[in-house]
């Protein structure tokens, strides 16, 4: 069960709770309790833990107290070294220092997905949702959804960035967006198609945007490979050139300027800036969906192989940890790395971490995730 991944989720969009038994089910198709339509504003509140929850699956490691019934999507540490959970499905949770809080946003559902995280120069706090675009100012949180120019049937955000400039890009099921702080504006794609596309979600959908060293900005698309822009003109990327599969799940850009490729179906690329390298096609990694991509603060590259646990590339060497090393899983939906160097994975069976040395438990390492 646990080895099914986004492919066949995105198949079984219309089967709403199809959650029980997907990776990432709840990405498609929601039941919306509530309109978020309007601007709101209100101060920080927090609900009281729960303790007794039910989960989709049995919780070998820490699911936060109780909070988290399916999974934390993404995970990040603020400048102020505040802890941010995104779950999917059970809002956003923070660990401030003393207790973890499940935090309360006026007329928005609890049960909303987080996709993105980011942290602007400011300090603010950015979080990609399903219910649109949230803003923490350190006081209050404010949601921007369709009053601000997001299309209705658009408030699920998927990709989410800040350029040099402090521009924020959206990526979600309608396409693009720049967001100035107070609306959307869109921001077109070129037309051209790759043949035979076969979007899982949405054909303008973006799941990734990340701006390079150069000032280039990356699109990962559902089904349409990649697009890569500057000054108003385009590359187009498929799989009928550089790329493996024209379904592409995540990019990043490493320090020494790689370009990193996850995808549904090709497994994953690097791209030195003049050739494509295929691990996955030469066999040196195993499985084709792989995503998740994080760079840890020694400059090692780590991703998810669906079904084939967690990799590690590090002076040009891979390195693969499974159940076998302590993953809780070999589905992990979230990889991250705190300020005393550790790494967080988060999966359908809770949060583990690795100190350098194993994984374990997140609780063992951090007991107040108990």
């Amino acid at each position: 069960m646990t080895n099914i991944g986004y492919k066949t989720i995105f198949k079984a969009r219309n089967l709403l709770l199809v959650v029980l038994s997907l990776q990432i089910s709840a990405c498609i198709g929601q039941v919306k309790e509530k309109s978020v339509s309007d601007t709101i504003e209100n101060q920080v509140s927090t609900q009281p833990i729960i303790l007794k929850q039910n989960t989709t699956f049995p919780q070998i490691h820490t699911n936060l107290s109780g909070m988290v019934r399916e999974f934390v999507r993404t995970m990040h540490q603020d400048k102020n070294g505040n802890y941010w959970f995104g779950t999917n499905g059970d809002g956003i949770i923070r660990y401030a220092g003393q207790t973890l809080e499940k935090m309360t946003i006026a007329d928005v559902s609890p049960h909303f997905r987080v996709l993105e995280i980011v942290e602007d120069k400011a300090g603010n706090i950015w979080f990609g949702t399903s219910v649109g675009l949230i803003k923490y100012d350190g006081v209050k949180f404010r949601t921007f959804s369709t009053k601000e120019g997001l299309p209705d049937d658009d408030e699920e955000i998927w990709g989410l960035t800040i350029d040099k400039n402090g521009l924020i890009w959206i990526g979600a099921t309608a396409g693009v967006s720049h967001f100035d702080g107070e609306k959307f504006i869109p921001f077109s794609l070129p037309v051209s198609r790759v043949e035979n596309a076969e979007p899982m979600l949405s054909d303008k959908l973006v799941f990734k945007i990340i701006e390079d060293k150069n000032g280039n900005m990356w699109f990962a698309t559902d089904g349409n490979g990649i697009f890569k822009y500057k000054n108003g003109e385009f590359i187009h990327l498929t799989a009928k050139n550089e790329l493996t599969d024209n379904n592409v799940a995540d990019i990043i850009e490493d320090k020494q300027g790689n370009i990193w490729i996850g995808t549904f179906n090709g497994g994953v690329s690097k791209f030195d800036g003049k050739a494509y390298t295929n691990f996955t096609k030469d066999g040196i990694i195993a499985g084709v969906e792989t995503y998740n991509f994080y760079e840890d603060s020694q400059e090692n590259i780590w991703f998810t192989a669906e079904g084939n646990g967690v990799y590690r590339y590090a002076s040009n060497n891979f390195k693969q940890f499974t159940t076998e090393d302590g993953l809780t899983s070999n589905v992990t939906q979230s990889i991250f790395e705190d300020n005393k160097g550790q790494i967080w994975f988060g999966s359908w069976q809770g949060l583990s971490i690795y100190d350098g040395n194993k994984i374990m438990n997140a609780i063992d390492k951090e007991p107040w995730t108990k």
